[in-house]
Order: structure tokens, then sequence, then C-alpha cells
């Protein structure tokens, strides 16, 4: 610490000056929209004075500049306080303020990337550390960049296991430049937390972690600047500042006590207000000058394309999870900001092929989906990287909020999920995917794959890396045969015509594992004088209704759909409301109908419903009727 110069005390001064204003605009801003949390906002003021002003290097003109230090909110409720900060940073007039959670502002009442200073939306709490240790990790080992992320934790959602899923994170790949502070104001929404101010349990479980360490008046502007310089010193451990706050600190009669959390002061403004200015020694204009970044990175290329073609035999079978593997290899080859990780399936889900190419751009998040989703959408943020984040599709489900708060964050990153459906045979229900189309198709914005052999999963892995929004890719776990050409084309939302004829009666759709019964059924039925069209659809979301709806009229206005999956949300359901506007079209859905249990994958398929032989009688009934 030798280095340390302590600020003189005009700069102190400054600095307490503005964490001041920063809880006059909060509580100013949450009256005006007569809702927030000005009482969280006012535990944080000298943490955000001393961060934004005197540590944090950015530009103002900016502010989401691939050299900034990056800062995350994860206690997002307290948005009011990071937009005041940015308003006397100079980004934007402090009258704006006043706007707080208006329809026509863009200061909502939890941050979102609407805003240009904001990476990724918080406030469903516990996932804001996840996010900056991926924004972490990328300049360390990416980037190879000078730029610092910072994330501020509220004590109450240090309860979620997603935090501690970050911290471990953290350390064990030794992000030095990340610092995560902890804002122990003791109270939660209802009561108290369940450490209150016991700062040395705090300290005990971080340095436990493998984090360095330090316990600080929150409230003490020296003492803050102090913990940040040491931060920035801390080699080969991530750094964790516990500040020892206050919940509405500052506001006589309602500093520290319950019932403050979420209510605007209202009534008490003019004794608060006074209290606070009194503390101000310049009311005026400050002077300060945030830090400049270093120009260590500058903007990237993210398109890719497959280096190859795909290189298939006809006929030859092919799991469309090693297809994943194999395709990323190639986007890997072309475009050096691809990056993949995994959460210990990587030898299932066939990530390992990428590991085993591109050693230094593949993370391994171990079992912990919700943080590896999180680094995910963190990694992403300021469109340094392409991302793809794959593990079984049946756990995707646990870090469901994480990837619907992705959606919110305006995130790009690629997931994809193996082991999908029965079809996995016996390894049972608990490991197989049947309501993951369902939560996918549900995320605002999505692109939902669903590629039935080793060609169009290649192809569809290109089109996810170079398409906007979430993006999830179903992959399965058994051999399926090679049905399309290596030259064939694909698109988004455009289904596939994988068999017809003239005087086809039925429609059938279904995807991969269902499709190939299909065909098989399409054999059987032949053989009875029945032909069948089959369609491939491809994308699930968006669904392509017009080959569809088109399929549909030349056979009769019969349709069947065929999925590995629950009735809820899957193939049936989209094609069910492509074709809901066409009275004379029926649609029959084959699906599995109820929680499943092990046994062979053909056992399987027949059990529930959706083998070759229960869609022949299916055809059959759908005729006779």
């Amino acid at each position: 610490m030798s280095n340390y110069h302590r600020p003189d005390s005009k700069q102190i001064q400054t600095l307490k000056d503005i964490a001041n204003k920063l809880r006059i605009h909060s509580i100013e801003s949450t009256n005006a929209s007569n809702s927030g949390h000005p009482t969280s906002c006012c535990s944080a003021a000298e943490v955000m004075s001393v961060l934004f002003f005197n540590t944090m290097r950015y530009s103002v003109s900016e502010p989401r500049g691939p050299n900034n230090d990056r800062f995350v909110l994860s206690k997002g409720h307290a948005a009011p306080i990071l937009y005041a900060a940015w308003a006397e940073a100079g980004l934007f007039p402090t009258s704006k303020l006043l706007d707080l959670r208006k329809l026509s502002s863009d200061l909502e009442g939890h941050p979102t990337p609407r805003l240009n200073f904001v990476d990724v939306a918080t406030g469903s709490l516990g996932q804001g550390l996840s996010c900056a240790a991926g924004m972490a990790y990328t300049g360390k080992y990416f980037d190879k960049a000078s730029y610092r992320v910072y994330c501020l934790i509220g004590d109450g959602e240090s309860a979620e296991g997603s935090i501690w899923e970050a911290l471990a994170f953290a350390s064990h790949y030794k992000l030095d430049n990340l610092v995560a502070i902890f804002d122990i104001n003791r109270l939660g929404q209802s009561q108290a937390t369940s450490l209150g101010h016991e700062m040395e349990v705090y300290q005990a479980r971080l340095e436990a972690f493998g984090w360095h360490t330090t316990v600080v008046e929150g409230h003490d502007v020296e003492a803050l600047c102090r913990a940040f310089y040491e931060a920035s010193q801390v080699k080969e451990k991530p750094t964790c500042i516990l500040a020892k706050t206050f919940k509405g600190y500052g506001i006589p009669g309602i500093s520290d006590q319950d019932n403050w959390h979420g209510k605007p002061i209202g009534a008490k403004s003019e004794e608060a207000l006074k209290a606070i200015k009194e503390n101000i020694k310049n009311s005026g204009p400050h002077s300060v000058i945030p830090q400049q970044p270093s120009n260590d990175v500058g903007p990237i290329n993210l398109s890719a394309k497959l280096s190859q073609a795909p290189a298939y035999k006809l006929g030859e079978n092919v799991a469309t999870r090693l297809a994943y593997g194999t395709a990323l290899v190639k986007l890997g080859k072309d475009n050096s900001h691809v990056v993949a990780m995994d959460g210990d399936t990587k030898n299932s889900t066939f990530s390992l092929k990428y590991k085993d190419a591109f050693p230094d751009r593949f993370i391994e998040c171990f079992i912990a989906e919700q943080n590896l989703v999180g680094v995910g959408i963190g990694c992403a943020t300021r469109d340094r990287t392409i991302v793809f984040v794959s593990t079984f599709a049946a756990f995707f489900t646990r870090a469901f909020d994480q990837i619907r708060m992705g959606a919110i964050s305006q995130t790009n990153v690629n997931f994809v999920g193996s082991h999908a459906g029965v079809s996995i045979g016996e390894d049972g229900p608990s490991q197989m995917a049947l309501e993951d189309l369902a939560m996918f198709r549900t995320i605002p914005g999505s692109t939902v794959f669903y590629p039935s052999d080793a060609v169009s999963t290649e192809r569809a892995v290109e089109l996810a890396a170079n398409t906007k929004g979430v993006c999830f890719i179903r992959t399965s776990r058994p051999n399926v045969p090679v049905i399309y050409e290596n030259e064939e084309p694909f698109e988004i939302g455009k289904a596939k015509i994988v068999k017809q004829s003239n005087n086809d009666k039925v429609t059938v759709i279904g995807s991969c594992v269902t499709l190939y019964e299909a065909l098989k059924a399409a054999d059987t039925l032949s053989g009875n004088g029945i032909n069948i069209r089959v369609v491939d659809p491809f994308t699930i979301k968006p669904i392509d209704g017009a080959t569809i709806i088109e399929c549909a009229q030349a056979t009769g206005g019969k349709i069947i759909t065929v999925e590995d999956h629950y009735a809820e949300g899957g193939i049936g359901e989209a094609v069910a409301g492509a074709v809901s506007g066409h009275p004379n079209i029926v649609v029959k859905r084959l699906y599995v109908p109820e929680i499943p249990r092990s046994g062979k994958s053909a056992e399987l398929l027949d059990k529930y419903g959706i083998s070759a032989s229960c869609i022949v009688k299916a055809v059959e009934s759908m005729l006779s009727s």
C-alpha cells in the first residue's frame, strides 16, 4: 500500500457532497414517481460516490465503450441512485431523474439495457455477480485488457445460491479484475437479514471462498477510497469489500428502521432533505471528471460462418449433439471470438470438441447452471464474444430466471440443450428434457431450433451465431440418419417437406427422432395404400405457418404433430397456433402424456405414443373418423 495516496480533504469533502446529492436525487425521484426504494439507495450513496467519482475509469460520452470499467447493480431496486450517479457524471440532466418509472422514460423501476449505461438487467436478485464474473473473465482472458468490473450486491440477495456459485467461479479462475461490494445494511424487505451486521461471519465466508476480503464502514468515504485502491493491487484473487451500512442512512427517524423498504419518503421528505443538505458543504456543481480508460481494445467482428460445409454421407448415423460439437469447432476456426462454456457435461453435449480445439476459448462452469447462464450473459455484453452455452436441456430449467432476465438484458447468448425427451432411454425422467421447447418459446424474441440431422444441426449453429436475441438449439442423444445433402440451405422460419406425393392424405410434422418415426410410419402406410406428407419444421419459433398451412390444405386439412415433449408449449401447440385462423384444418397431437420412466429408447417411444406404430394408428384413426 506504499503507493496509496490519500485523497486530500477537498476531494474527500467533494465525494461526501456527491454522496448526499445522490441521496437527494433518490428521494426526490422516488417521491415524484410515488414508488421506489430510496432507503436502499441511501445505504449505498458513499459506495456509489467513490466508485463513480474516484475509482472507476470510463468515458461519459461512450457509456458502454469497450475500454470502460464495468459496473453491475445487482441490487437492481436501488436503480434511482445508479441513475443519479450517471446524471451527476454529466450523461444527462439531473432534471430527467424526476421522470423515474414513467411510461415515457427509460429510467425504469429496475435497470435494463434500454439505457446506454446498463449492460445487464437486474432486479431479480442474486444474478448480477454471475454476469459481472462473465465480464471479468472476458476482460482478463479474452480481451486481455485493463478494464475492471465492479458489482454492488445487497446483503439480502446474498442468501441466493447463485451468488455463491459466482463467488466460487470467480475465485477458481482468479478474477483479480473483479470487485464485489456487499452493501450490508442489515434490513431486508420484510425483516432483518439472517446475519444482520455480523461482519465477521460475512468475512469468514468470503475468505473461505477464496476472495481477498476487506471490511469497511460503508459511509466512510476515505475508507472506501483506500479499499478500492487496495483491490486494484491484489493479484490472482477477486476482491470483496464488505461495507457496513445503514438502510436509509442520513434520514432522521428512518435510518436503520424497519418497514421502509420500497416506500417513498413522502411526508417526511422535507425533514429528510433538510437534514441531508445540512451535510453538503458545496451545493453547486462539482468539478470531478471521471478517470479516462485505457485504450486497450476496440470493436470486433461478431459474424461467423462454418469454416467448412457439412461433410456427411446420406444415411450416415450421427447424433445431433455430436454435430453440434463439430459445427462449433468450425465456427471457432472462422472467428476467434467464439466462446463455448458448459456445466460439466461437455463429454455428453460434445462441447468437449471445442475445448480440445480451442482450450483458451472454453469455460468450464461446473455443475452450477444458474451461474453458467449468468457468466454467458456477462461474456456476451458489449459485443465482445459470440457465446454458446451447453448442458442437458433439462438442466436449463434450473436457470430459467437467468434466461428470462437475459432476454430483458437484450443478450445474444446461444443455448444448446442435449438429451431431449424419452428417446434418451434408461437415464429416466430426471434427465429427460420434456418442457424445454415450451420454456424457450416463452422467452421474448427467442429463436428455437430443433434440427433433425447432422447437416441441419451444423446450419442451426451457424444461424444462431448470427442471430440477435436468445437462441436455443435442441439436440438429441440417439444417432439418426443424415437425410439432407451437405449443400442443403436452411433458413430460420422455413420448414422442409421431407416426403410428399400428389395424393397425400395427412400431413405429419415431427423433429429429429419423431421425424424418423414419421418416415417409418410413412413407409408402413404406403404399403397399405395411404400416403402421408412428412414435414420437418427446423425452427419451432418462428414456426413456418405458411408451409404448414399449404401442406394441410393439400392433405384435406388434416395434420398430426408428433413430438418427444410434453403437450404444453411444444411442436403441437406451435402448429396449432399457426393454423388457428383456418377453420378447415384439424390438428391431432401426439406427445409424451405423463412423467415417463426408464427403459430402452424404442420402448419408451412406443409406450408414450410417439413411435412409428403410434403414428400409423393416429393416421388411420384420423382418416376413418
